[in-house]
Parts: structure tokens; C-alpha cells; sequence
């Protein structure tokens, strides 16, 4: 999901920043308000085909990866390790099945049981693209994979290393986009399918 960047409001005891993304939060039923590089970004609901490519989640099912020893999950908060108080939403995750013990702060989970993160870009796709890479790095996210629908691509990133993944494949339609089978099944997406799930319907 993309984002836009907040500014931090003046007052005469300044909120901290989890404190200023937990207020916004509140202020704005149905958006996404994620730290990451300890900037406060907002995102606005998804449109219709954000929320269409996240069909992408079927494979995952029919993989058997949301029974047993990991989770599927949309939306579930990502504490990151960039800055104090850094987090994301990633629009998709696969978890590890017992995530619920390793709870974090601010209703984020510790990154050690995320087998996967998936974004869907949308206006700031930078976002996706530069910020999130550095930052789930960072988190050691084994496998994080971005819908870029403004180039109606599908990136599968891997091998995580400080500065970003040492792996980054780049698929087009026409094409399938394997991931790997650390993620718990063997699996490749069909990004002709992905990609005209997250395109508008004219």
C-alpha cells in the first residue's frame, strides 16, 4: 500500500511519534498509519482493485499455508527494528501459526514469525518499492513480494541483508513468479492474473 508522509503537530508537550500515529489512527477510520525510517505515513483506504489483487491470497490457501504451521493474514502489524518506534501493515502476511506468542508493541508482532510480507502499491508506490525494501531487510523478512500495479509487475525479493534484499526478480504477465519453499509450500504466482485483478475495470 502506498503512502504519504505527516508532519508532526507542534503543542506544548509533544507527542512521540507512536503516539502522534496512534492519534491519526483514531482520526481516520479505514486508513493505513505506519512508521517506517521514523516517518509517520498515511495511506488511504484501497480502492476496489487494491483490494481485488489481494485475491492473491487464494494461492496461499490452496497451498495449505493457512492451516497447520502458518497463517495467512491481511493487515496485521509488523513491528519493525529500523527505529524505536518503527511499524508497518503489510497488506498480506505469512505467519508463523504461533504468532500470538510473539506480540509486540502497539498490536505488532515481532518479525521473527513473519515467513512473508506482500504489498499492493497504489499512488506512492515508491513507498512499497524503496522504503519497505530497506525496512523489512532490516526485519530479516525472508520473502517479501510487491504487486506494483503502476508497471503491472510482480517483485519477489529475497535473502535479506542490511541495506535491502540481495536477491530482487522481476516478473511480467505472460510470466510466473516462483517463491521460495522456506515460506512452508512450493508455489508460483500468476502475475497475468495478479495484475489484471489490481487493474480498474473500465
Amino acid at each position: 500500500m502506498s503512502a504519504a508522509a505527516v508532519e508532526h503537530p507542534c503543542d506544548d508537550k509533544p507527542e512521540t511519534l507512536l503516539e502522534t500515529a496512534n492519534r491519526l489512527a483514531e482520526q481516520l477510520p479505514g486508513h493505513r498509519v505506519e512508521i517506517i525510517g521514523g516517518v509517520i505515513t498515511v495511506a488511504p483506504p484501497p480502492d476496489g482493485p487494491h483490494a481485488r489483487a489481494l485475491t492473491i491470497m487464494r494461492p496461499f490457501i490452496s497451498a495449505g499455508l493457512d492451516d497447520g504451521e502458518s497463517e495467512v493474514l491481511q493487515g496485521i502489524g509488523l513491528w519493525l527494528p529500523g527505529s524505536p518506534q518503527d511499524f508497518a501493515i503489510p497488506d498480506l502476511a505469512i505467519v508463523d501459526a504461533d504468532f500470538d506468542e510473539h506480540r509486540a508493541e502497539n498490536n505488532c508482532y515481532d518479525p521473527c514469525c513473519f515467513r512473508l510480507a506482500l504489498e499492493v502499491t497504489s499512488g506512492n508506490y515508491q513507498n512499497d518499492l524503496r522504503n519497505k525494501v530497506t525496512a523489512y531487510a532490516q526485519a530479516k523478512i525472508p520473502v517479501y513480494v510487491i504487486v506494483d500495479r503502476k508497471h503491472s509487475r510482480v517483485h519477489v525479493l529475497t535473502e535479506p541483508l542490511p541495506g535491502g534484499y540481495d536477491r530482487h526478480e522481476v516478473y511480467a504477465p505472460g510470466q510466473q513468479a516462483p517463491l521460495p519453499a522456506s515460506i512452508g509450500a512450493e508455489l508460483a504466482l500468476d502475475v497475468d492474473e495478479i495484475v489484471r485483478a489490481g487493474r480498474p475495470k473500465r
